[in-house]
């Protein structure tokens, strides 16, 4: 037993979900790999008083149920999703990546109705439930990641025990600052975005809800976006890997969306209205995840990073964006990425990946 995977499974039961005498906790994990890390939650979950069950749910055969089952039974899903929602009350979701391209075969029509099908359960998971979701280390992640598997089990572990403690106390002058900002203005090598963030709260992510985590979120008011943004980070989604994005908007809208692999306007940004606006804004600074993976869980938490993200808001910062979709999309704006700026109300506060305003360089990974 690797000491650091109690603290982790410790740090989920009393820190992230504060399990609490008779609740009912559902982990779903997706390899026997996760074993480890199952059986100390188990044991720190029922000495707490808690009541779990536990779901091995493998890829490759979720990825077949939904390729074969008939659209008639889709409906069953839902039925399925809101019973777990109402009976439980806190989630552990331990993914094991072993191959992103799985459902890359899954028809666009019943893609779209699976994710309408889980659509509410979802939102109210998300919104009104306690929950945790964590990448479990696997091989295919250390190749992505080109670390050895020992390596990449180090890195992620570090990554994901960072002192949120501490982290909670350096976040607050950039949460009292993106509160009172008006206007955000970002600079990037082909991004050149402007949108309102007034009055919109900002939300600390502090390892209470993913794994690894250090982010601070807002949503920008819905028909306020307007210009251009570029990603340069590679993004997982449905089944395939896009690179390159690029999104054109007006008035808050998307208005054409395009990348590497071709054009997205017609088919990801049309599942719903909802996807053509955008949810969710930002900043990501675990100082221990420096490069991409190809995993979101990750990706989104990089130093001097931001999100951008199209599709449905949350419940906790609601712009009053509504979508099947929430397509978290990185732009990196670190010197090694291509640099960039942003500013908040024409004032410069992260200049490559760096805050330069005195009272945020706390969160600066030298400092």
């Amino acid at each position: 037993m690797d000491e650091r995977m109690r603290k982790l499974a410790e740090m989920i039961c009393n820190y992230s979900l504060n399990l609490q005498p008779q609740e009912k906790l559902y982990i779903s994990y997706g390899s026997i790999a996760c074993q480890e890390l199952v059986k100390e939650l188990v044991k720190i979950a029922s000495r707490k008083g808690a009541f779990v069950y536990t779901e091995l749910n493998d890829l490759e055969l979720e990825a077949l149920r939904k390729r074969e089952i008939k659209e008639e039974n889709i409906s069953m899903i839902t039925e399925l999703e809101e019973a777990k929602i109402a009976y439980f009350d806190a989630f552990v979701y331990l993914k094991y990546s072993i191959n992103d391209y799985e459902l890359k075969t899954l028809d666009d029509q019943k893609r779209q109705k699976l994710n309408k099908a889980v659509e509410h359960s979802i939102n109210v998971r998300a919104n009104e439930k306690k929950w945790v979701l964590l990448n479990y280390p696997s091989l295919l992640d250390a190749y992505k990641n080109k670390r050895s598997i020992e390596e990449y089990y180090n890195y992620a572990l570090d990554a994901m025990t960072i002192d949120y403690e501490e982290l909670s106390h350096k976040i607050q002058p950039l949460k009292e600052l993106m509160e009172k900002t008006k206007m955000v203005h970002i600079v990037s090598p082909g991004t050149d975005l402007t949108f309102s963030i007034e009055n919109m709260p900002a939300v600390p992510c502090l390892g209470e809800k993913n794994i690894p985590d250090g982010e601070l979120y807002t949503a920008p008011v819905k028909n306020s976006v307007n210009g251009t943004i570029t990603y340069n980070t590679p993004s997982p989604y449905h089944g395939n890997i896009y690179h390159h994005v690029k999104l054109v908007f007006q008035d808050g809208q998307i208005i054409e969306a395009t990348s590497d692999e071709g054009d997205l306007f017609h088919t990801i940004f049309a599942t719903d209205e909802g996807a053509r606006y955008v949810g969710e804004f930002s900043l990501g600074f675990n100082p221990k995840i420096l490069e991409p993976m190809e995993d979101i869980l990750y990706d989104e938490k990089i130093y001097g990073s931001l999100h951008f993200t199209p599709g449905s808001c949350y419940d906790d910062c609601n712009n009053g964006n509504q979508s099947a979709i929430h397509w978290d999309l990185v732009l990196i704006q670190t010197k090694e990425y291509g640099g960039g700026e942003i500013y908040f109300d024409d004032i410069l506060i992260r200049q490559d990946g760096e805050f330069v305003k005195e009272e945020l360089q706390m969160l600066n990974k030298n400092q």
